[in-house]
């Protein structure tokens, strides 16, 4: 499998609903910094933080 085929599912959703990392850190509380480490995989939310992701997601 190449690194194309295994795209990050955050990147994807944000992309889709025109989300930037900016707004989506201001809502969970975290550095934008944060949200673009969670992008290019260099580290991964905690549990809560996908939980709460999801629900930040679905509001739009």
């Amino acid at each position: 499998m190449t690194k194309k085929d295994c795209q990050n599912r955050i990147r994807v959703v944000l992309a889709d609903k025109q989300i930037t990392n900016r707004w989506l850190a201001e809502q969970m509380g975290v550095t934008d910094m944060t949200v673009s480490r969670w992008k290019t995989n260099k580290i991964q939310p905690s549990m809560a933080q996908l939980v709460d992701l999801g629900t930040q997601s679905k509001e739009l």
